[in-house]
């Protein structure tokens, strides 16, 4: 499941990353899914990396 959520992380991440890109090259303003879902994926990538960085905290400090 996990291989499943990273692949789909990943593949999502790209399509908006590469579309943002063009759409700046163009010059042409970003449609708002595009807007939601960058920041959604912003958002999740906050939330894990506060997760993860807990995790380890608790983990060295043996509690």
């Amino acid at each position: 499941m996990m291989e499943f959520a990273a692949l789909t992380y990943g593949l999502l991440a790209s399509v908006i990353l590469s579309a943002a890109q063009r759409n700046r090259k163009l010059a042409r303003p970003h449609p708002p899914l595009l807007l939601y879902v960058g920041y959604l994926l912003c958002g999740v990538s906050t939330g894990i990396a506060l997760v993860l960085a807990y995790m380890a905290l608790t983990l060295l400090t043996g509690g």
